[in-house]
């Protein structure tokens, strides 16, 4: 519950406050200062009567009235003093520096929630415990350094963990980023990361609010808030990326399906952000990185040209943006190129890169990005690469650089790596309002994973051929938990428009040998019971007669577990996979790839959380590793994506009607010449 207490207090006190700016409470009361804070602050601490010029007092009892608390005590004064304060002092709002608490024992997990159940009670919010603090441009309650420059269009940092907050704050400084928050929530007693997203999200002012949130989450509590605030505040107009740590652990998996053993927190994680359209981050220096783009024009297309003066970091720099994804068009195929060329020092390279010599001066590198801009007019944006040698300096070039970033209609993207050499003129450059990509990798890995993030879209279901009735007396009249029978799932898929073959399961020879002749030759074989069919030698392809189906159906039924045989007639085509797994929180996670035996082996699926529409599921598919074997390759057929995505479309309708559903593997669905159908499916439910 945040409240506008915590938020602009107009009087705060620090409890702990003192004179040592080597303690917590020191330090903050230092930043407070520093931040020109403008309520009334003081202090409490019984060994001092003066903080750093403020008034102290010895014990909480004797403070007025005030909006917010800063505690900076042990733990164990933790509870007598926050109840004086909310109870017979008015706070409204606390900020708890203290550790010691449900992050360290059983006990103090118990401490901590008996002090917030006291604030909650007194209608008072609570940052903290085990936390940082708060900074907005109101006041600097943070007790670390640094501090970063204030901007209200700067970014809105939201982090799970103090220490990687003042980390990614080192590295985003770096680059030039400013702030406008920085929430640390701690150990999130009573305001979680979702909360804060719950407050951004529902008081957003587009005229006057920071339209960039960085996030460090190390436990998502509530994914469902996640997905609903974050896709909010970016169709209002934000950006956002996030690192969610703590996914590489999955525990042990019960690997009854590819998709039990496939399928795990991480994948949730990935499905979410894909679903809400935060770009994903693995490190510190890469959402540092992220935020710094985020600050610069939108690039709304994939034709990069780069400007240089240094060939082999451009090299570089095409070598990552060509592997992402990005063009890297080749400019002296235009007639522009040429008179360009006539413009520059002789020798300088016009392809693209364009390199205009070590020896390039600051009016060449103007001339290029206008050629750029205005000539070149398919180009979607600009990396420009500008170093010192040590020979000359590079304020005038810089100047250029920020004239034409302030003015230039597609973005600049300035790739400054002298950072030693050239200190000065890139601080300079840095402090007229731009942002520096001292490494093009990095810029490269940031742009392109911002390309292949999708936009969020609306949460609807797609009904269209789905019988939601029959799907409810299919589940209700199946009679216990587990693993269904064939026939449950033929139903179901048939239920939920899911496209597959005709087969028969049985242990009776007769019934076997009738539905083959039906179905007509050739037929395959599997059998019933084992998980992993292939792995026993319980598939058998390519049967063309009664003669060879009778002894392969008395050997398969003596394969340890078998219970029947499933026969269904012989398809052609390729393998695809689509499966699903509840996933505790998150709801049900539906998976796509590549089918048969290598989708355990190659691991190249893609997820996403149900409901699915098909953009989502188009877009699942798209972004997999193997999506050019889907478009067809060396002359093999391609695969019609579109009916993939319905069915995919289709499974997640399916879950969303019939929760029970735990577990749900289709591998493979063949995509055959006359459409992709199901040819083996596993359900398991729990009544």
């Amino acid at each position: 519950m945040i409240n506008e207490k915590l938020i602009n207090p107009q009087s705060l006190v620090v409890i702990g406050g003192s004179n040592k700016t080597s303690k917590p409470g020191g330090n903050c009361i230092r930043n407070l200062v520093n931040g020109q804070y403008k309520g009334e602050l003081y202090a409490v601490n019984p060994k001092e009567t003066d903080v750093q010029g403020l008034k102290c007092y010895s014990h909480v009892s004797e403070i007025p009235q005030t909006d917010l608390a800063i505690i900076s005590v042990p733990a164990s004064s933790c509870l007598e003093t926050v109840t004086i304060l909310a109870e017979e002092k008015g706070v409204k709002a606390f900020i708890m520096y203290t550790a010691g608490f449900g992050e360290e024992s059983k006990e103090g997990g118990e401490l901590e929630k008996k002090i917030t159940e006291v604030i909650t009670k007194n209608g008072a919010s609570l940052i903290g415990p085990n936390c940082i603090g708060l900074l907005n441009r109101h006041h600097h309650s943070l007790f670390t350094l640094p501090i970063p420059e204030i901007d209200p269009f700067g970014i809105d940092m939201i982090s799970s963990s103090g220490g990687t907050a003042i980390f990614i704050m080192e590295s985003a400084i770096k680059m030039g980023l400013r702030f406008n928050s920085v929430w640390s929530i701690g150990n999130g007693a009573q305001i979680t990361v979702e909360d804060v997203l719950e407050y951004m999200d529902t008081n957003f002012d587009p005229e006057t609010d920071s339209k960039i949130k960085l996030l460090y989450i190390e436990s998502i509590k509530e994914p469902d808030k996640i997905l609903e605030h974050t896709s909010s505040l970016i169709r209002k107009g934000c950006k956002i990326a996030a690192i969610k740590s703590g996914t590489s652990d999955s525990g042990i998996r019960a690997a009854s399906s590819h998709t039990g053993a496939m399928a795990n927190p991480d994948l949730a994680v990935e499905a979410l952000f894909r679903k809400a359209g935060v770009v994903r981050c693995y490190s510190r220096e890469e959402l540092a990185t992220l935020g710094a783009v985020f600050t610069l024009k939108e690039l709304k297309g994939k034709n990069i040209a780069i400007v240089t003066h240094a060939g082999g970091p451009a090299v570089i720099l095409t070598d990552a943006l060509s592997k992402g994804g990005m063009n890297i068009p080749k400019l002296s195929d235009y007639p522009e190129a040429k008179e360009l060329k006539s413009e520059l020092l002789p020798g300088s390279a016009i392809s693209n890169p364009i390199d205009i010599l070590g020896t390039g001066e600051p009016k060449h590198l103007s001339t290029a990005i206008d050629y750029c801009e205005k000539k070149f007019d398919f180009i979607d944006g600009i990396a420009v690469i500008f170093g010192s040698p040590g020979l000359t300096r590079v304020y005038e070039a810089y100047d250029v650089l920020d004239k034409k970033m302030k003015t230039c209609s597609i973005p600049i993207f300035p790739v400054l790596p002298s950072v030693s050499t050239a200190w000065d003129e890139t601080d300079y450059f840095v402090k007229q309002g731009h942002v520096n990509f001292s490494d093009e990798v990095g810029l490269a890995n940031a742009l392109t994973n911002i390309l292949k993030t999708p936009r969020p879209l609306a949460n609807n279901l797609e009904l269209k051929g789905v019988d939601i009735p029959l799907i409810r007396r299919i589940i209700d009249n199946i009679p216990e938990s587990g693993y269904i029978a064939p026939k449950y799932v033929q139903a179901l898929f048939k239920a939920a428009g899911i496209p597959i073959v005709d087969e028969i399961v049985s242990d009776n020879w007769d019934e076997v040998r009738d539905f083959a002749e039906k179905a007509g030759y050739p037929v395959v074989a599997k059998v019933v019971g084992p998980v992993h069919k292939s792995d026993v030698g319980g598939v058998v392809l390519n049967i063309h007669s009664v003669e060879h189906l009778e002894i392969e159906f008395k050997r398969l039924l003596k394969i340890r577990g078998a219970k029947a045989v499933m026969i269904q007639h012989m398809l052609k085509g390729m393998e695809l996979f689509a499966g699903a797994k509840y996933e505790e929180k998150f709801g049900h996670l539906v998976l796509c790839g590549l089918g048969g035996v290598f989708v355990e082996i190659f691991r190249d699926v893609a997820s996403g959380l149900a409901p699915l529409a098909t953009e989502e599921a188009l877009s699942m598919i798209r972004s997999l590793r193997s999506y050019k074997v889907f478009k067809g390759a060396r002359g093999q057929e391609g695969i019609d994506e579109h009916q993939f995505a319905r069915i995919i479309v289709h499974l997640s309708a399916l879950l969303r009607f019939a929760t029970e559903i735990k577990e749900l593997d289709i591998n493979p669905l063949l995509a055959t010449p006359k459409g992709i159908i199901a040819v083996d499916a596993r359900i398991r439910i729990e009544k």
